[in-house]
This record gives C-alpha cells, sequence and structure tokens, in this order.
C-alpha cells in the first residue's frame, strides 16, 4: 500500500502543478482587466507549506514506517477525493477570477453560485479537508497534525483577512 500512497502523493503534486498553470492564467486575465493582489506578503509561506505538506506525507510514512489502517485509510480517501472534488467545483464556479493569490477585479460582483452560495470561504474548506486526510490516508497523524495547526494560523492570520480586506469594496456594493 505504500506505492499507491506515494503515488496519490505524486498524483497530488501534478494536481497543484495544474492549479498553477489555471492560476497563472487567470492572473493575466485579471492583471489585463486592472486586477489589484493583495496579500502577497504571505503568498511563499503558504506555498512553502503546501509543498511541504506533499514530502512530509511521503517521508513520515517510510520514515516512521506508518501503516496502512484500511478503517481509517479508505475513508481518508474518499475525503481527499471529496476535497478535491470541492476544490474544482470552486475553479469551475469562479472561472478566470479563481486564483492560488489574493487577485480582485475593482467592480465585479461577489460570486455567490456553486459553493459559494452556501459558504464564504469554500475553497479553504477544500484546503482543510485534504491536509487532514491526505497524510492520515497512511495515518501519518504528526504531519496531519502539524500541517493543520500551521494552515490554521497562516489561513486565520494572514490569508482569509487579506481576502477579506480585499473583497470589502464588493460586500460594501450588494448593501
Amino acid at each position: 500500500m505504500l506505492g499507491f500512497y506515494v503515488a496519490l502523493v505524486a498524483a497530488t503534486g501534478v494536481e497543484r502543478l495544474a492549479e498553477l498553470v489555471v492560476s497563472a492564467r487567470n492572473a493575466r486575465w485579471s492583471f489585463d482587466r486592472g486586477g489589484v493582489e493583495s496579500g502577497a506578503g504571505h503568498f511563499p509561506a503558504m506555498v512553502a507549506l503546501h509543498s511541504g505538506l506533499l514530502v512530509a506525507c511521503v517521508v513520515e510514512a517510510v520514515v516512521a514506517g506508518r501503516p496502512f489502517l484500511p478503517w481509517l485509510g479508505v475513508p481518508m480517501f474518499l475525503l481527499v477525493l471529496a476535497g478535491q472534488a470541492l476544490r474544482w467545483w470552486c475553479v469551475a464556479t469562479l472561472g478566470h477570477r479563481w486564483n492560488t493569490r489574493i487577485i480582485v477585479v475593482p467592480g465585479l460582483p461577489l460570486v455567490s453560485a456553486g459553493p459559494y452560495r452556501w459558504m464564504r470561504h469554500p475553497n479553504y474548506v477544500a484546503v482543510v479537508v485534504e491536509g487532514i486526510a491526505l497524510p492520515l490516508v497512511h495515518t501519518c497523524w504528526i504531519t496531519a497534525l502539524v500541517f493543520t495547526v500551521l494552515n490554521a494560523v497562516l489561513l486565520v492570520r494572514y490569508r482569509i483577512p487579506a481576502e477579506e480586506r480585499a473583497l470589502q469594496p464588493a460586500v460594501d456594493g450588494l448593501r
């Protein structure tokens, strides 16, 4: 099962690269329309944390000899798939406006379709689910714990407040 797990983590890495391609294309689209970037200062930490998650999953599984426990691994694998589905639903819903960075095109209204009809930051829900579930597919509990704590700090202290400030003009336009 270790080979399957390494392949799953590698596939997640490939998916991240696909996100970066979509993100770069969408950033060009946004900047061409006067998009303004916010929160760039925390972006390198976010990239490092998310890259570190993938590396740590494999390292902990191999070095600590973590076993695959079907009663834990199978539900966690299903949660990984659900997190991916939610993430790509966000991408599809936001279209050109989806990005790994915070880039807001002035004058565009807030998106309230798809998962955004029920929650403000569904993409971050996908990240949280994946950060817990991907390591636990192969019982890498240290990685799940460390990533979850660091990701919570990054999201709550930096990312979400930066995004909320950037989106505030669109929110004010709804009033």
